[in-house]
């Protein structure tokens, strides 16, 4: 876990950074509320530790804030202070402080406050349910193997990518980054309303058949809206929802199922999208066999602007090892091979 230390005093601040460390544990260290405030919002870490009093910020104002912007993603927020009166205490929990270490400090307290942070943040288990769900479906189609593991390591890989643009898109930040992680698997949650004889079909749908296994995608998308109606401050299930919905939809707009196009599909859907067919084109499936990694490649630029953002191609190109790499690494079979090689010379 990595904990952000936010302290305005030198020395304070540097004896808590060294003695966090010497738990074992990976720190980020602010001189002031508002600093801390950046730093959060960049990293996102799960635990902050924060003094009261500061210039610019108070530690009050920034677990308010952070409150604000947690999304579904509880952060555990420890306040240090020198404020022993009742009144101040019940101010500090009012702003969203879970817990308060009294200055000075010293390390088996700390330690145990810390270690008390872990195991409330310990109890969430978000992440173990929506990975359950889409393994829903993949249960009814062996031949998917770990396309959920690998789906949602190049969507991470692609968003990653995109950070390191010239001009990467404004919606990416820490929070997206996990989400996308966390919810691509979701993608095709709405074949869990699909018929076995059209899902497990050994060849290509028939139109009839096609047109019904379209309805993957808005059956996915009214599931997990319904629970983002009851839910609205769950961030995770509104990109789950797009991307159930429009992860079949292609940059020049002859997708479905409205037919969006460009920017008009929401970013999450058009990383997923690449994502999907990378792994449809190198996986092998009862109709068909598996392309090699450069034939996969060449196939998705060729697709730049058509069915792919250009932005999310040229992510893509520039981390497509990284790709090959999680296909290796999730597509193992019995014997430990590995499928997918790169074509020498290509």
């Amino acid at each position: 876990m990595k904990i952000l230390i936010v302290d305005d005093e030198l020395v304070s601040r540097k004896k808590m950074d060294l003695l966090v460390r010497s738990l074992g544990y990976e720190t980020l260290v602010a001189s002031d509320g508002v600093e801390g405030w950046e730093a959060w919002k960049n990293e996102r870490t799960r635990m902050v530790i924060t003094d009261w009093m500061m210039p610019r910020m108070d530690g009050l104002e920034l677990c308010r804030k952070i409150r604000e912007a947690e999304g579904s993603q509880y952060i555990y927020i420890i306040m240090v202070t020198s404020k022993e009166d009742i009144n101040d205490l019940v101010r500090g929990m009012d702003a969203g402080a879970d817990d308060f270490i009294t200055k000075p400090f010293v390390k088996d307290e700390v330690a145990v406050r810390i270690r008390a942070g872990e195991r409330i943040s310990g109890f969430e288990s978000r992440d173990i349910v929506i990975f359950s769900l889409a393994r829903l479906v993949e249960s009814r189609d062996s031949e998917t193997g770990n396309h959920l593991e690998r789906i949602r390591h190049y969507s991470k890989e692609l968003t990653t990518a995109m950070l390191k643009l010239d001009n990467p898109p404004k919606e990416i930040d820490g929070l997206f980054l996990d989400n996308i992680f966390l919810t691509s698997p979701l993608h095709d949650i709405g074949k869990i309303g699909i018929p076995d004889y059209i899902l497990l079909k050994p060849g290509e749908l028939d139109d009839q058949e096609f047109q019904i296994m379209k309805r993957h995608s808005v059956i996915g998308f009214e599931t997990l809206n319904e629970a983002l109606e009851k839910y609205p401050k769950a961030d995770y299930l509104r990109m789950s929802a797009e991307i159930a919905l429009s992860h079949h939809e292609r940059f020049d707009g002859t997708g479905y199922p409205n037919g969006l196009k460009g920017a008009e599909i929401p970013l999450s859907a058009r990383i997923v999208a690449l994502a999907d067919v990378y792994d449809a084109l190198v996986s092998k499936r009862i109709y068909k066999e598996a392309y090699q990694h450069d034939v996969a490649k060449s196939i998705i630029e060729k697709e730049r602007g058509k069915d792919f953002d250009p932005i999310v191609v040229d992510a893509f190109v520039s981390c497509n090892d990284k790709f090959m790499e999680i296909c290796e690494r999730f597509s193992k079979n019995q014997n430990g091979l590995m499928p997918l090689q790169r074509i020498s010379g290509v």
